[in-house]
């Protein structure tokens, strides 16, 4: 059986990401093709495909052009297809930005018009080293507000990995049923 595991990257999170389900597939007995959106035609083919994973990360409130471009151009192939769609980034690590990160998954499917089996929000990470002045300072004073994590001390994942290991084998073993995977909020 082939898997699909499209992603956008931008700090390289998303695309750690996608290699570590790549090895989970496998693991498996799945072929996984794994694909970047930002080297890839937005018109793929999905011959052979039986599942799809579709991740991203949310940057300024959207995915990335590239992804969305792929999944609106492909949607009607993806829809014959049991697919999840993992929504990457900051705001899903903290309870208080669960509802925010849902937004911007839900605002993107509606661009979109894909409607997938199932979704999750995904911690991502910090990479402050990858970030000029403005990113830093809406990082700590916006997304980090009231948080004890000084993005000055480098790099820091918020990823549970984990968590993650056990959303993706539910939907690869999953029986075709439609659902909604919620991870829990890392309380930090």
């Amino acid at each position: 059986m082939t898997l699909l595991i499209a992603f956008a990257t931008v700090e390289g999170q998303t695309a750690k990401i996608a290699r570590f389900i790549t090895d989970l597939a496998k693991n498996a007995g799945f072929d996984a093709k794994l694909i970047n959106t930002d080297e890839t035609p937005s018109h793929v083919s999905l011959d052979e495909v039986v599942k799809v994973i579709l991740l991203a990360p949310v940057h300024e409130r959207k995915h990335p052009k590239s992804f969305e471009a792929l999944v609106a151009s492909n949607r009607d192939a993806l829809m014959k297809r049991k697919s999840l769609v993992l929504s990457v980034g900051l705001k899903a690590a903290f309870a208080s930005g669960r509802e925010e990160a849902r937004d911007y998954l839900d605002e993107m499917l509606l661009r979109t018009g894909f409607e997938p089996n199932a979704t999750a929000l995904i911690a991502g990470a910090v990479r402050p080293e990858n970030y000029g002045y403005f990113e830093r300072e809406i990082l700590q004073r916006v997304v980090l507000l009231g948080r004890k994590i000084d993005p000055r001390e480098g790099a820091r994942e918020f990823t549970d990995w984990d968590e993650l290991t056990l959303i993706v084998i539910e939907f690869l073993g999953e029986n075709g049923r439609a659902n909604t995977l919620q991870p829990q909020a890392s309380t930090q």
